[in-house]
């Protein structure tokens, strides 16, 4: 399955990343993302690809996102104005997910944010980065610097041996737990690793300069456990791991209350906490979090062979409409279609049986739990 944000574009108006003679090297099928020229897929194949990282190590190029450093003393306190996430009391090297919102409560972008010793480390979303930047310049860029870092790679190491390779490289990584960061240097290249990742395994995402970037890649792939992944079974691999893709699962015009992202709105910054509030759409999301919303994003699982995409309206038994898939494919480790869409809260219930409208025939599907398999994140 390729993932349906890939349009066309004329070459002359593509970006490439760092990477970009590597992957022509190994053989990538190369395809519009985000603004860049990106590899979807190696001579290994999607499918290949994506159980390589679920049983050893995936090599990503993701430096097609956007990073950047906010500094200055007020820098927590003034991103929490945009975000409904407790960034003040995050701790050194400790990293969390956040969200962009916007007055209706709608998500502009979802984003990470590491606080390091002098800076708030922040990675966008390749296709918002230019939009992300510019907020965040006009509305916290008097009370902070607000610096992109486009010389800067991004790498992603994902997968069980992620650990067991870049301890090779620099054995203090494996001191990382999920969701924290560090300044290491692997075989003498300076780097940013954060312990996280978009696949639902272990794994690292690695900062590292433009000029290096290509180097450490090679020295990853030179490992037996690493074959290089594209975008495609990056895609599969986040839907398995029941995890949102901006501009599909999650949009401008669906809050996080509605995209069941509640977990990443901390007490302290929901009504009656200390820092309540103060960020646009608070009161819509407030309002959301008390009585709950119309609808919910859901996880949907499949007994029949039909992949269900994107856009596939949901019915129930009456045949009446009762929601949309925002993203779907046929789950490579769980063996069965699985899907992301958003049902009337009616409907919402885990074990809800529903329909999606596949060329004109009814697809049975069931309301499901996410992750669809297993997350294997490090917690020490």
């Amino acid at each position: 399955m390729m993932p349906s944000e890939f349009l066309p574009m004329s070459a002359a108006e593509l970006l490439k990343t760092p990477l970009h003679a590597l992957h022509l090297e190994l053989g990538a099928k190369m395809v519009p993302f985000g603004g860049y020229d990106m590899p979807v897929q190696y001579p290994l194949g999607l499918m290949a690809e994506h159980k390589h990282t679920r049983a050893a190590a995936g090599l990503f190029d993701v430096s097609h996102m956007g990073q950047v450093r906010l500094v200055g003393a007020d820098a927590a306190a003034a991103l929490e104005t945009l975000v409904p996430v407790d960034i003040v009391d995050l701790g050194v090297f400790k990293q969390r997910y956040a969200l962009f919102t916007n007055e209706q409560g709608g998500i502009l972008d979802d984003l990470m944010v590491c606080r390091r010793p002098d800076d708030l480390f922040v990675v966008v979303n390749a296709g918002c980065k230019a939009q992300d930047i510019a907020h965040l310049q006009a509305k916290i860029g008097g009370r902070c610097e607000v610096i992109p870092m486009p010389e800067q790679a991004l790498l992603a190491l994902q997968g069980p041996e992620a650990v067991t390779v870049l301890s090779r490289l620099n054995p203090g990584v494996a001191q990382l737990t999920f969701m924290t960061g560090g300044f290491f240097e692997l075989d003498g290249i300076p780097t940013f690793l954060t312990r996280s990742g978009y696949t639902g395994e272990d794994g690292y995402e690695i900062s590292v300069h433009q000029d290096q970037a290509e180097a450490l890649a090679r020295k990853l792939l030179a490992h037996a456990e690493v074959k290089p992944i594209g975008l495609g079974a990056r895609d599969s691999l986040r839907l398995e791991a029941g995890l949102c893709l901006y501009g599909h699962d999650i949009d401008t015009g669906t809050t996080p209350v509605e995209a069941s992202l509640t977990w990443a709105i901390q007490k302290v910054r929901r009504a009656g906490g200390a820092r309540a509030g103060g960020y646009p759409g608070a009161a819509v999301i407030d309002q959301q979090l008390a009585e709950g919303a119309a609808r919910k994003r859901v996880g949907l699982l499949s007994s029949e062979r039909m992949p269900v995409r994107e856009g596939a309206k949901l019915v129930d038994a009456s045949g009446a409409e009762v929601g949309v898939v925002t993203s779907g494919t046929v789950g490579p480790t769980v063996g069965k279609p699985v899907a992301l869409a958003y049902v009337a809260k009616e409907h919402a219930a885990l074990g809800t049986e529903l329909f999606a409208l596949v060329r004109d025939k009814r697809t049975p599907m069931t309301v499901s739990a996410t992750p669809f398999t297993p997350n294997r994140y490090y917690r020490g």
